[in-house]
């Protein structure tokens, strides 16, 4: 009868641990579900006293925390890290890890962390020679430093960054489907899910949710005037526009031509007025430059209704908000109506 030596036995356990690690990192392209699975192989395998993840912003050149986990993990959540600062910094800007065994009072680590940290590794997260992110592990066992162990996690970082990576571009994917190219605002197709899936919310909770429909007054003259070129720039000026005026919760679409669709949930009547009245406002005063000299203001005739006052189907609110449009477009333009009951309704010019 064959007995495995110890050796064998070891290199066979490790590559269980590398198969069960590769399936789970690689079985989803959820980035939240992918995180969350380096979270738990990391405490299973390290034994950290604290740990954290940090994204790179190529943008920023910083590091920004998505999960912090242990003892003092609170002192980590929300932490922003420049490029070149700390111990993550340094790694983020290196592409290179940091251990250190033993801290010491000139060690360079992050503010905030001195009285708490004892021993820290810090790894890069890289693929194609970028870095995605780090990974810091604070106060592990002894053991956690031997060369075994380093090699260990150095490949559970590879296969993390490999999974991250991809979760990305498959997230840059789905974007691309309800992303109008112009814009940079979302498509009809995701305004159709969105307010479908925004009234079953309302009707469980009991919530009002309300929409604002936006036609821009004249904008074919801009098109014959100027060409579609310039045309196509003031749409993506509107655009910004109307995202810098509304909260973060807020959705904001391109319906199509020149028609756009802000989607404002747990929003009652009164205070979607007030919404629609700041964008009126704002197309008002706003000057948008487009290509090197021209300066173009466009208005608007806006339309509003809500959930339920309005109707209680995606197609009735929608209809409603439009309907409403057309009245400021036939009677003025550069308005807004809306109902604050029954069929009478109120007009802003």
């Amino acid at each position: 009868m064959n007995t495995m030596s110890p050796e064998s036995k070891r290199s066979m356990d490790d590559l269980m641990v590398f198969h069960e690690i590769a399936r789970a990192l690689t079985s989803s392209l959820d980035l939240e579900s992918i995180l969350a699975t380096i979270m738990r192989q990391m405490q299973r395998h390290f034994r950290p006293e604290t740990w954290n993840l940090m994204l790179a912003d190529e943008q920023r050149k910083d590091l920004y925390c998505v999960i912090a986990d242990g003892r003092f993990g609170a002192n980590l959540h929300g932490s922003r890290i420049p490029y070149g600062t700390g111990m993550a910094g340094w790694v983020a800007e290196r592409g290179e890890i940091l251990i250190v065994p033993q801290v010491t009072a000139d060690t360079a680590f992050d503010p905030g962390l001195q009285d708490h940290v004892r021993s820290a590794v810090c790894i890069p997260l890289r693929a194609r020679q970028r870095t995605l992110g780090v990974i810091q592990l604070f106060n592990c066992p002894p053991e956690t430093f031997s060369d075994d162990a380093i090699s260990f996690l150095l490949v559970l970082c590879d296969f993390a960054a490999i999974a991250i990576e991809n979760a990305r571009a498959f997230e840059r994917v789905q974007e691309l489907t309800i992303i109008d190219e112009c814009t940079g605002l979302y498509n009809i197709r995701h305004l159709e899910r969105s307010l479908a899936e925004e009234i079953v919310r309302c009707e469980r909770l009991g919530m009002s949710m309300s929409v604002i429909f936006i036609d821009l007054d004249h904008f074919k003259l801009v098109n014959d005037h100027y060409g579609h070129q310039v045309g196509s720039e003031l749409l993506a000026c509107v655009g910004a526009t109307i995202k810098s005026r509304i909260r973060s919760i807020d959705l904001a679409f391109r319906y199509g031509g020149d028609e756009f669709v802000v989607l404002l949930p747990g929003t009652p009547k009164r205070k979607a007025v007030s919404v629609a009245n700041r964008l009126l406002e704002a197309f008002r005063t706003t000057t948008h430059a487009v290509e090197s000299s021209l300066r173009l203001n466009v208005r608007a005739s806006i339309g509003v209704s809500t959930y339920p006052d309005d109707g209680k189907a995606d197609h009735q609110i929608l209809r409603s908000a439009d309907a409403r449009m057309y009245l400021v477009k036939s009677a003025s333009r550069d308005g807004l109506a809306w109902s604050e009951g029954g069929d009478a309704l109120e007009l802003l010019a």
